[in-house]
């Protein structure tokens, strides 16, 4: 993956990488959230824009269904997580074959969803909320609340499952803690991070999480069996989005303040690579062979 990232200059941009298949016409290969818009776009690999859906009001994350059908948008009505305001409380669905809009998932009460995650066994989704701080945890097929958790901690942002999908991860980033949250108990343990937790991703067998702290320039290594952080990565300004390569050993981010990606060498713990991309980069997707990553500038 070193040295190979194609730069998109888009105003703001999550960048989802989509499977290849019978079900992409004119070679869609990319997904992106164009925040300020409130649309969804696709494009080639070549960076040529096909088409595009509008969702909801400033929408944040985007995922893609285990299936590879459907794709999930939170609309969450606030362009900046730090403005205030009531926001929205919609999730969009997309139609992967006919990139439409074919349907919301109402949060009810519950608004400002920010942060996604499907679990692949279970189906389940897990999103974050800002108003009321909590996390959902949602039946995308009845397109139904199942239920709403406390972090115990201020703005939660991003959200990952366990292997298994019995557990939920949340980065409480106005409380410096990663919240680990027991689907069937409630139950919610507390592991310390640096200074504003962001994104995370979990490694191949389950047991390590590597969450990326944007104001503490680092990034925590989490310890999913103890629920412990056991490790950390000095990083560059800014880290927020974070993936794995398939081979499990480099950890690929963004460095938004450092206006860069930059590479992890697990084995050594430490940065190995940056790659300045002259301008602030807010996300960072790896493709699937993890031979590329996309960042929205």
């Amino acid at each position: 993956a070193r040295g190979r990232v194609r730069q998109h200059l888009w105003a703001r941009a999550a960048a989802l990488t989509l499977a290849s298949g019978p079900a992409l016409a004119q070679k869609a290969a990319l997904a992106v959230v164009e925040k300020i818009s409130g649309t969804v776009g696709f494009y080639t690999a070549e960076g040529l824009r096909l088409s595009g859906t509008k969702v909801g009001t400033h929408p944040h994350e985007i995922i893609l269904s285990p299936d590879g059908r459907t794709l999930y948008v939170t609309d969450n009505g606030i362009l900046w997580m730090t403005n205030p305001g009531e926001g929205g409380n919609t999730i969009s669905v997309i139609d992967v074959a006919s990139r439409r809009k074919v349907g919301v998932i109402d949060l009810g009460e519950f608004r400002r969803p920010h942060g996604i995650a499907i679990h692949p066994r279970t189906g389940r989704m897990a999103v974050t909320i800002e108003n009321p701080d909590g996390l959902l945890l949602i039946d995308p097929r009845q397109k139904k609340v199942l239920k709403k958790y406390d972090t115990q901690g201020a703005d939660p942002h991003m959200v990952l499952f366990d292997a298994g999908g019995q557990w939920a991860y949340a980065s409480n980033t106005g409380a410096n803690t990663l919240a680990a949250i027991h689907l069937e108990t409630g139950q919610v343990k507390l592991i310390p991070s640096d200074a504003r937790p962001q994104g995370g991703v979990l490694a191949q067998d389950g047991k390590r999480i590597y969450l990326t702290n944007s104001d503490g320039d680092s990034i925590s290594v989490i310890d999913t069996a103890k629920k412990e952080r056991v490790g950390v990565i000095p990083t560059g300004k800014g880290p927020a989005r974070i993936s794995l390569t398939p081979d499990q050993r480099t950890l690929v981010y963004n460095l938004g303040t450092g206006e860069a990606v930059a590479f992890a060498d697990l084995s050594a713990a430490r940065e190995t690579a940056v790659i300045p991309l002259g301008g602030r980069p807010l996300s960072l997707t790896l493709s699937p062979d993890g031979r590329l990553a996309y960042a929205g500038i």
